[in-house]
């Protein structure tokens, strides 16, 4: 269960969202990728304290993993796209430093810029491409692609064969977890068709009822969702606030093939709890039905599963579920 000393406690089943952990360095949680902060400064509530890095075998991703992967065991693999399709690896530092401590291998599309994207658009637009920036102006970062998720996934299978990559037979490559943050969500679940995937989620996110495309993909609508989708689905949001809101609760209602859970936070916008500490109540969440699906931790399940689960009594969280056992 996830654990983070900075979380507002609620006594629940599991004490779900609130315990003990700690970081090495303090960082600033304003900034969600915190720039500032040295890539290998230690990060995350978890056991295994984690760091952030860059595989010069992958130059367009961004890594997170525990700092002693002997400590490890076999990591499971979850691969991440960004809000508004950002092309920027540490965009999500404090979240996804969180669930890699926990003992996963966490790839993000992008690399690590110094400057982080601030936008006033449409977070579920994607950005364009930049065109080459004046000299000594620093401009936001192109769009990334869904194809990325499927190169993050292929590099994870490979690098656990070779003998001289840091991550040799330290993968569990029984399967894949897909995740995104909103424009990166629809990401994901476009990739969400590959056989590999034994999860998706979808943070503050889900399809149009219109074919658009995200990230240089084929045009999804809705209709789209029971092609795509073989593997336990989650869609987390805000409340109504959040712009995603009501695209996360449409494709709810119109899945019945695969188990699939909807929740949202109260008082959450879909700028989410990425950036508080240790990625907040959201992190929480993550790490747990990252834990159950991937893990097969039964204790993990209990926040998502039956009438008195977890989130479900948390007068914070409201809970719909459908298959889900």
């Amino acid at each position: 269960m996830h654990v983070n000393p900075t979380h507002s406690c609620i006594a629940l089943l599991l004490g779900a969202l609130c315990a003990a952990g700690a970081v090495a360095q303090q960082a600033d949680p304003r900034d969600s990728a915190n720039s500032d902060i040295p890539a290998t400064t230690l990060m995350g509530s978890g056991p295994l304290a984690a760091i952030m890095e860059m595989d010069r075998s992958l130059p367009t991703h961004t890594l997170y993993r525990p700092a002693d992967l002997a400590k490890a065991g076999k990591l499971p693999v979850v691969v991440w796209g960004n809000g508004a399709c950002w092309n920027v690896g540490n965009s999500f530092r404090w979240f996804l430093s969180d669930i890699a401590s926990y003992g996963y291998l966490v790839i993000a599309v992008g690399p690590i810029q110094k400057t982080v994207l601030r936008t006033s658009t449409d977070p579920m637009t994607p950005i364009p491409p930049a065109p080459p920036p004046p000299a000594n102006v620093q401009i936001p970062p192109g769009a990334s692609k869904s194809s990325q998720l499927i190169d993050a996934m292929d590099w994870a299978m490979a690098q656990n064969e070779r003998k001289d990559s840091a991550f040799y037979h330290r993968l569990d490559t029984s399967g894949v977890a897909v995740m995104g943050q909103s424009c990166g969500g629809a990401q994901a679940l476009e990739v969400s068709v590959d056989p590999r995937v034994r999860t998706t989620v979808l943070w503050n996110s889900g399809l149009f009822p219109e074919p658009t495309s995200m990230g240089g993909g084929a045009p999804l609508s809705r209709s789209d969702l029971k092609r795509l989708l073989h593997a336990p689905t989650a869609f987390i949001s805000g409340d109504a606030e959040d712009s995603a809101y009501a695209n996360a609760d449409a494709n709810f209602d119109l899945i019945s093939h695969v188990p699939v859970l909807r929740a949202y936070q109260r008082g959450v916008l879909h700028s989410g709890t990425y950036s508080e500490r240790n990625g907040g109540e959201f992190a929480g969440v993550a790490v747990a039905w990252l834990d159950w699906q991937m893990k097969k931790d039964k204790r993990a399940a209990k926040l998502f599963v039956g009438k008195d689960c977890g989130l479900c009594v948390n007068p914070r969280w409201e809970v719909r579920s459908k298959k889900l056992k």
